[in-house]
């Protein structure tokens, strides 16, 4: 195969979330990959449909290696967290401009039924709510309305606390970390809306409720969100969850929505098994399966997105092994290292 069209392909596989989905509307090439790079654009468009036809065969119908070894997604784990508060639409900006493909977030329900972007049960680590509500011990997110919520300070715990030692690094700036104070924790529908409007895409992770009327409306209100704010046709959103059941709950409302199952443990049978949920993808952590195995079950048809993944020589393996996505809290690392390839 020629250098162009290796490299057509290989861009191509890094626009979808599956190999063999439709380019999103509005798509920017990154890392250097700009169509003019690639010649006139008639010739561009023929390889490209040339190129989704042969994408969407199985690996083990093709012999040829760029299909399932193309450079993996850079998914930025709660946004770009090493260098912004974790689940903000600032560390979403940074993830953004680091060249991240899409950012992870994770989402859970308040008192008020109202979808919030928060990792932790509780408030009191990544917000000042010991500080504003003193008597509300243990500051639980469903005891707390969103207009309570969007009254704290969601980012000055991270300059006071440079949790992933970038400050002192120097790689966050005096302007970023000023900036950062009384950020606030955003709403899943402004998050969506940021994600839209840059034309970006983004995993969408719904948290364990602790009852199933619970579960029920937050897969419920996230599918109808996700159709509201018209990203559910498979190009710019995916949802997740450790709950698998909400996966499949999510096919019977919106079987157009692309869902992705998270796992820390091993899953036997899992081609088969994904493909009872109707999930595209499985995330696992980095230490479920070896590099082999994985390598074995991608040319079953699985798609691997690890997590998470910050030190080079965990990154470089996994480029090698050929998953489609590496989730990180450092995007930038992963951007240097595929720039690099």
């Amino acid at each position: 195969m020629n250098n162009y069209l290796r490299r057509l392909l290989q861009t191509h596989d890094r626009r979808h979330f599956g190999r063999c989905q439709r380019p999103a509307t509005g798509w920017r090439p990154r890392r250097g990959a700009e169509l003019s790079h690639f010649g006139p654009a008639a010739l561009l468009m023929g390889a490209a449909a040339l190129v989704a036809s042969v994408a969407c065969s199985s690996p083990l119908q093709t012999s040829d290696s760029t299909l399932i070894t193309s450079p993996p997604l850079i998914i930025a784990h709660r946004g770009a967290r090493s260098l912004a508060p974790e689940n903000t639409l600032a560390a979403a900006r940074k993830a953004l401009d680091v060249g991240a493909d899409m950012w992870e977030l994770d989402v859970t329900i308040t008192a008020d039924d109202e979808l919030v972007v928060m990792h932790d049960d509780t408030l009191e680590r990544t917000c000042n709510a010991p500080e504003l509500f003193a008597d509300r011990s243990p500051w639980q997110v469903r005891d707390f309305s969103m207009a309570e919520i969007e009254m704290l300070d969601c980012g000055s715990w991270f300059n006071d606390q440079d949790p992933f030692g970038q400050i002192q690094a120097g790689n966050v700036s005096d302007a970023e970390q000023q900036s950062y104070a009384g950020e606030q924790a955003p709403t899943l529908r402004q998050a969506l809306e940021f994600t839209r409007d840059h034309d970006w895409r983004v995993n969408v992770e719904l948290k364990r409720q602790p009852t199933e009327a619970l579960d029920q409306l937050l897969v419920q209100k996230a599918v109808a969100l996700i159709g509201e704010v018209g990203m559910d046709g498979g190009q710019q959103v995916v949802v997740s969850s450790f709950r698998h059941d909400y996966l499949e709950h999510i096919r019977t409302l919106n079987p157009d929505i692309p869902t992705q199952a998270v796992t820390s443990t091993l899953i036997q049978h899992l081609p088969d098994y994904l493909s009872q949920l109707g999930a595209s993808a499985c995330n696992p952590k980095a230490t479920v399966w070896s590099y082999k195995r994985m390598a074995q079950l991608q040319v079953n048809g699985v798609a691997f997105n690890v997590w998470t993944v910050n030190d080079d020589l965990t990154m470089r393996a996994l480029v090698k092994t050929g998953v489609h996505g590496i989730i990180t809290d450092f995007p930038q690392r992963l951007a240097q290292i595929l720039s690099e390839q």
